[in-house]
């Protein structure tokens, strides 16, 4: 396992570069560029908000804002594009980078690492548009918003678990990518993301508890929307949860890569 990130630390050049690099090409003939990393998810709070927040607006206790519903529904957001975007490029990266794989020699870890950098650089440029429509919306921004760190840290770190358990099982069995979207889908509003969680009937509520996300939205809502200190005790088991899947999926990786290259 040390080997791993010392072989990620030798090719530190290559990781960042690969990141910009991917950054440029990814907008080289757009003429907004990197803007459509904020237009789309904004767009789409923009839609459910509309459609929405007449409906759920009443419903969003302790927010004094006439903007409450779309402030929630932002912040939810926020947490689960870095989520769900992580997770679905580590289960098509090593598919998608299966010729690059085969006619370099470089650590194969790197393929990841770049993958969540971009990842995390989108996430970054989401955030600080949030956080100026937060101010154009009038909501305060208090110093709980710092909770935002370890948060990000969290998801990130149970996205990258998850993403490369199924990444290196979709190599194997193709299937693999087609229901992971599925159950993504499902998993979003099996999240208050664009409901709030009081809504959520007595008999249900205890379904939130196998659901690690749950928790982590909370937080969010707690520190961007709330201004308050996030359930810390609420966000142990997403926590433990993210370190374990992702040592099972760097264990995974570090033992199937030889096999991948061949399968690929």
């Amino acid at each position: 396992m040390l080997g791993l990130f010392r072989s990620l630390w030798d090719y530190r050049g290559f990781v960042w570069s690969s990141i910009r690099n991917e950054f440029v090409a990814r907008f080289a003939r757009s003429r907004l560029g990197g803007l459509w990393m904020i237009i789309n998810p904004l767009a789409q709070v923009a839609i459910y908000a509309l459609v929405l927040s007449n409906v759920l607006a009443a419903k969003l206790p302790g927010i004094d804002n006439k903007y409450a519903y779309a402030l929630y529904l932002m912040a939810g957001i926020l947490a689960w594009s870095l989520f769900a975007e992580i997770t679905g490029r580590c289960l098509t990266l090593f598919i998608d980078q299966g010729n690059l794989m085969k006619k370099m020699r470089f650590p194969r870890i790197t393929l990841p690492v770049i993958a969540v950098g971009s990842c995390l650089l989108n996430y970054g440029l989401l955030f600080v548009a949030l956080l100026v429509v937060f101010a154009l919306l009038g909501q305060p921004v208090s110093l709980q918003i710092l909770w935002i760190v370890p948060l990000t840290v969290v998801i990130t770190a149970l996205a990258v678990g998850i993403g490369l358990v199924l990444g290196v099982l979709n190599v194997f069995v193709r299937d693999t990518g087609q229901v992971v979207p599925i159950v993504l889908q499902a998993w979003f509003w099996f999240t208050p993301i664009v409901y709030p969680d009081n809504i959520i009937p007595e008999d249900f509520k205890g379904l939130m508890g196998f659901n690690p996300m749950y928790p982590i939205v909370t937080a969010y809502h707690d520190a961007l929307v709330h201004a308050r200190t996030p359930n810390l005790d609420g966000l142990l088991v997403p926590a433990v949860i993210a370190i374990v899947l992702m040592l099972l999926g760097l264990i995974m990786f570090r033992r199937a890569a030889p096999e991948m290259v061949d399968v690929l």
